[in-house]
């Protein structure tokens, strides 16, 4: 493996980091609130998909997607939200990390909309029946439930999405073009006696059938 370049001029303390950056506004400085106001549920209600970071008590990183139709994460009150945990793949990282380590960032977004909401605090996963039945779908319920005891939570502005035009159709490259998942995960996982048709029918089939 190729060793990784050495960079010689790094940042290295907050102080020399606001000498390049700079400070915040004072909109962006106050607009952080500690709970869910009618904003903030009403773009949770209206959100397909969201993204939840997590790390381990070592510090070791994991972000992972959610998504389902809008409003499938579940705002209980101003302090608390709900995420229904559907099947995957089983690996567990946000759950496990989450034993670890509580603190949690999530990031909703709204198809067409650049401005995202941010949401930070702690986690629990819950298992209690009364909730999970409430958050079934096609009448399968999940598992379990990531609960989150909210911190914070802020508008984050659209330049990001303004940069890289993701909501664009324009933009979007020809699906001819695309990196082949099958082809990537057999490549990865070089497991015996497989081959990237096998491992294409396996992801069709738990698309077409374990979405829930």
């Amino acid at each position: 493996m190729a060793e990784g370049k050495v960079f010689k001029d790094t940042v290295s303390s907050e102080e020399e980091l606001r000498s390049i950056v700079g400070f915040s506004s004072e909109l962006v400085k106050n607009k952080v609130i500690g709970f869910l106001d009618h904003h903030c549920s009403d773009f949770i209600s209206r959100s397909p998909f969201m993204v939840i970071s997590t790390s381990d008590h070592y510090g070791n990183c994991d972000v992972s997607p959610r998504g389902d139709m809008p409003g499938f994460v579940e705002v209980l009150n101003e302090k608390q939200l709900i995420i229904p945990d559907r099947p995957g793949n089983k690996r567990m990282d946000t759950m496990r990390n989450i034993l670890s380590n509580p603190q949690v960032g999530l990031l909703f977004f709204i198809p067409g909309m650049g401005e995202t909401l941010r949401v930070n605090g702690k986690a629990v996963i819950v298992k209690e029946k009364e909730v999970l039945d409430k958050m079934a779908i096609n009448g399968k319920k999940p598992l379990l439930g990531i609960a989150v005891e909210v911190e914070e939570c802020f508008m984050h502005c659209a330049k990001a999405f303004k940069r890289s035009g993701l909501w664009e159709p324009h933009t979007w490259p020809d699906k001819g073009t695309l990196p082949s998942p099958s082809k990537v995960l057999f490549d990865h996982a070089k497991l015996p006696g497989s081959s990237v048709d096998a491992i294409e029918k396996a992801l069709e089939e738990s698309y077409t059938k374990r979405l829930y």
